[in-house]
């Protein structure tokens, strides 16, 4: 596991990160979002040790991370920092190979991975001849060739079509199946969402809530519902502590004061037509984003 513990990091008079501390479960994809500046690129780099803190201590199953543990990590700029005169089969291989590989090995690993990644008909076409969606796939192959045990990726899926992010999400999935701890920073909040395990939020410098998908969730749900009768639900805006958000027939979107007030609701919808569901409505992550950063 990949542990942050009390990051501190300041430019100049500037702090820019503070205090940050989350964890990086193995078999688990975990989503780090925030916005432009919020501190994503920097804790990440000092996760590496790229670049230094002023405090707090990054560790690796309970111990201070060495030169040696970070060997077996993998990581995804967000600058694209491949040689674009070399083919890419032959890039990624040479990587693998800069890992301890041997040339049969790095061979079959950066075949096998281009392949998966969908890159299997360009693997000895030059870095520089591919599109800026292709180029991002090689950049994720070239931080998974040599099979790291933590991979960091920074918007892995930036410039990808949307049959290009399911193929990326799949070869991620598959990694945090095998026991990877999987990193990974991200504006397409509707992609964090559907991949994600564990969700970190940051905002200037600080984390805002760290937690599961669905405890994230249930924190910020408040008291919303949605209900669906197959009569009229128009009487809910007559009821005492609910506030209507949404309306259509006999559906409903529906904030109430408490508990005991969505009881109420509920017992005179089953009196007054058949009622078909009757749920909390769970916020969703960019509902959620939107709040703790205020």
């Amino acid at each position: 596991m990949l542990e942050l513990r009390g990051i501190t990091k300041s430019y100049g008079g500037r702090r820019v990160l503070d205090d940050v501390g989350f964890d990086v479960a193995p078999k688990r994809l975990t989503g780090f979002v925030g916005g432009n500046g919020a501190g994503k690129t920097t804790t990440m780099r000092i996760a590496l040790g790229v670049l230094e803190a002023d405090g707090g201590e990054v560790q690796l199953d309970g111990a201070p991370i060495s030169s040696g543990d970070r060997r077996r990590f993998g990581y995804m700029p967000e600058e694209r920092g491949l040689y674009p005169k070399m083919k890419v089969a032959e890039q990624i291989a040479y990587l693998a190979r800069l890992h301890g590989y041997s040339k049969a090995d790095a061979d079959a690993n950066a075949t096998a991975l281009l392949e998966r990644l969908g890159l299997g008909e360009r693997l000895n076409d030059k870095v520089e001849t591919l599109s800026l969606g292709n180029q991002q796939r090689a950049q994720i192959a070239a931080a998974l060739v040599h099979d790291p045990e933590v991979l960091i990726l920074d918007e892995p899926f930036s410039g990808l079509d949307p049959l290009a992010v399911d193929v990326v999400a799949g070869v991620l999935q598959e990694r945090a199946a095998q026991g990877v701890s999987v990193l990974f920073s991200s504006h397409q909040l509707d992609v964090v969402e559907r991949l994600c395990d564990d969700l970190v939020i940051i905002a200037a410098g600080t984390i805002r809530a760290a937690g599961t998908a669905d405890e994230l969730r249930a924190a910020h749900a408040g008291h919303r519902y949605e209900l669906h009768t197959s009569g009229d639900a128009g009487w809910l805006r007559d009821e005492p502590g609910v506030e209507v958000v949404d309306f259509a027939a006999g559906s409903a979107v529906f904030d109430v004061d408490d508990d005991q007030t969505a009881q109420r609701v509920l017992r005179r919808a089953v009196e007054t037509s058949h009622v078909q569901s009757f749920a909390p409505r769970h916020p969703t992550l960019a509902q959620i984003f939107k709040e703790v950063i205020r």
